[in-house]
């Protein structure tokens, strides 16, 4: 008998879309528990334990039934189970647009192509730099989304640099968010502003609208 794809998930709930070029859209968030990383300024470290076990078919339900057209899969980081792949073709197969959520430390190739990746690149003051892999980027498809969330100037130099290199915001949107604890918004948004680069600033909209919670 085949074993059933189980899927440790932390919390399923509507909200608003907070960031990404859809930012402001209803969506439905299915936040999976655990995560290898350890970034410095983690805004959701409740999901690294805990949670309950639902099986594939549980969950995407539980998704549909919130009845939005975008679906956001997170974590954690939800690419570290297995489960999740078998969850995003059902989702896609039900007709939702489904971003994928990563920190970046998984390989990309196995996430089908008609969902929308959100990658972040880890700067210095992530902590968890090392755990970038290069090759990922040569695995997104023109509709991924690229994320650096940055700590303070030096982040924000780095993360520059790194764009600009690769010429990665003219093949795909960056998303340039600051770390809310150590760099102020409107500081980060000058920096955007005079850099001479098509990069989007990212400032957490859900957080604005209700703070740092679960759920929300």
């Amino acid at each position: 008998m085949t074993a059933v794809p189980i899927l440790r998930v932390t919390e399923i709930f509507k909200s608003i879309q907070g960031e990404s070029t859809r930012t402001g859209l209803p969506c439905t968030f299915v936040r999976l528990t655990g995560c290898a990383l350890r970034c410095v300024w983690c805004d959701t470290a409740y999901a690294f334990h805990g949670g309950r076990d639902m099986s594939v078919e549980e969950a995407a339900g539980a998704a549909l039934a919130l009845d939005t057209n975008l679906v956001e899969i997170t974590g954690g980081e939800p690419l570290e189970q297995e489960a999740v792949y078998p969850l995003i073709d059902r989702l896609l197969d039900a007709g939702r647009t489904v971003l994928i959520e990563t920190g970046g430390h998984v390989l990309l190739d196995r996430v089908d192509s008609r969902a929308i990746k959100i990658v972040d690149v880890k700067a210095p003051g992530s902590g968890m730099m090392h755990a970038n892999l290069p090759e990922n980027l040569e695995l997104l498809e023109p509709h991924d989304e690229v994320k650096f969330v940055l700590a303070d100037r030096r982040d924000f130099d780095w993360a520059l640099a790194f764009v600009a290199e690769r010429d990665l915001d003219r093949r795909h949107t960056v998303t340039f968010s600051p770390v809310w604890e150590s760099l102020p918004a409107a500081d980060l948004a000058a920096w955007v502003r005079d850099s001479g680069r098509p990069i989007r600033l990212g400032l957490q909209l859900h957080k604005i609208l209700w703070g740092d919670v679960p759920g929300r």
